[in-house]
C-alpha cells in the first residue's frame, strides 16, 4: 500500500570528512555526502527516489526497523530520515520524456522556418484531444 508519509533509519559513515549513507532496510539505496547538511539532503534525496521505484514497478514496501535495533561502528551514527511522497510523484509523472515523431521533411522546414516549437505544438494538441 502507498503511504504518504515514509520514515526510514540510515547509518551515516564517517569517512574522510564526508557520509557515506544507506539504509538496512532496503538494498541498494546508497548515497554520499561531502557535509552533513549535504548528506541529509542526499539520504532524502536516495530515499524518496529508491521508494518511488519500488511503487512504479507494484514492488512491496518493506517495513522500517527500529533503530535502535541497529548497530553500527563508533564511526557511524543512525538517523531518521522522513520524505513526503506527494512531491516525488508529482516531479517523476511531470518529467518531459523524449518521443520520437516522423513528420515529411517540408513540414519540419516550415517549422524551423517560422521558429515553430514541435514540442510544443505536439502537447497542447494531445492535451485539447485528450480534453485536458
Amino acid at each position: 500500500m502507498k503511504k504518504d508519509k515514509y520514515i526510514y533509519p540510515a547509518i551515516f559513515e564517517e569517512e574522510d570528512g564526508g557520509f557515506n549513507i544507506s539504509f538496512p532496510d532496503l538494498p541498494g539505496a546508497l548515497t554520499y555526502g561531502d557535509t552533513l547538511e549535504e548528506a541529509l539532503f542526499m539520504a532524502k534525496d536516495c530515499l524518496g527516489l529508491y521508494l518511488y521505484s519500488l511503487e512504479s514497478r507494484n514492488i512491496d514496501i518493506p517495513n522500517e526497523s527500529k533503530p535502535q535495533d541497529i548497530k553500527v561502528e563508533p564511526t557511524s551514527f543512525v538517523q531518521l530520515i522522513e520524505v513526503f511522497m506527494a512531491p516525488i510523484r508529482d516531479d517523476e509523472n511531470n518529467k518531459s520524456v523524449r518521443r520520437n515523431v516522423t513528420l515529411p521533411k517540408w513540414l519540419n522546414e516550415l517549422a524551423k522556418k517560422n521558429k515553430i516549437n514541435v514540442s510544443a505544438i505536439l502537447e497542447a494538441s494531445l492535451k485539447m484531444k485528450l480534453g485536458i
